[in-house]
């Protein structure tokens, strides 16, 4: 992927969409993603973080508000000026980087945490980001990691189509021509999603870059915070009878992992 300094319709999108979101509504998802690495490694000012694909920057913002050591890297040159925008009004400098993950060097051993929340999906060549952000990793480095899941019945890239839930379901060339359609070219610029993922895929991906742990989403459940009788009923079976693991993890609405170098 190019980085692209001119105005493209999708991120324009975005940032409309997004323009009234304070900083202070993106705290539960912050305190859920910190709490999630807070249950195998250590947070605190000389925890060295990076997030992939910031977005607006709340992340990195809040991780400074709280303490914390977080930069980033993002490929649009708009969405790092909102960020520094809205990093403003509260008095903070984020630091983020504009650079297309496949080609930028984020180093050897550099960070203790990468974060890479809802980006994996857009990473053309996501094979070579997930290397490069391992590779970024010191030993016992943790990297916390979520996007699409193909067969989920929900979709959070493209709630418009009709049965959206089967949206993830539809071959990759198919999918793209109904953005086009929709979207005009230029969401292909930026703004696709190139992937639909699979647990079972992604696992077999951090094994082969040498994770030593890899947690999915049923390891990493905690039942005494699922809201629903039916959520803690799924996550305990799943844990007890694989088949029922494997379904549980092939239609849920995200895949989720963290995993330990």
């Amino acid at each position: 992927m190019k980085i692209y300094h001119e105005e493209l319709s999708d991120v324009q999108r975005y940032l409309d969409n997004n323009k009234d979101v304070a900083l202070e509504e993106k705290k539960p998802i912050y305190n859920g993603i910190i709490q999630a690495v807070r249950r195998y490694k250590q947070l605190d000012a000389n925890t060295r973080m990076i997030e992939i694909g910031t977005g607006t920057g709340w992340f990195v913002l809040l991780c400074l508000l709280d303490g914390l050591n977080c930069r980033g890297l993002e490929i649009s040159p708009q969405l790092i000026q909102r960020a520094k925008e809205v990093g403003a009004k509260y008095n903070l400098k984020p630091e983020i980087d504009l650079g297309n993950l496949e080609e930028t060097n984020l180093g050897k051993e550099q960070y203790d945490v990468a974060i890479c929340s809802n980006v994996f999906e857009h990473v053309e060549l996501w094979r070579e980001g997930l290397a490069k952000v391992a590779e970024s990793l010191k030993p016992g480095g943790l990297l916390f990691f979520e996007s699409t899941n193909k067969f989920s019945f929900t979709s959070g890239e493209y709630s418009k189509f009709p049965l959206y839930g089967f949206y993830g379901w539809l071959p990759d060339q198919l999918r793209y021509r109904l953005r086009m359609a929709v979207h005009g070219d230029d969401i292909m610029k930026l703004g696709i999603d190139f992937n639909q993922f699979r647990s079972s895929v992604l696992r077999r991906e951090f094994k082969r870059l040498g994770f030593r742990k890899i947690l999915d989403r049923v390891e990493l459940a905690d039942p005494s915070t699922i809201s629903t009788d039916f959520r803690r009923f799924v996550v305990r079976w799943s844990r007890r009878l694989p088949p029922i693991k494997a379904a549980a993890l092939t239609f849920s609405d995200v895949t989720r992992f963290i995993c330990l170098k």
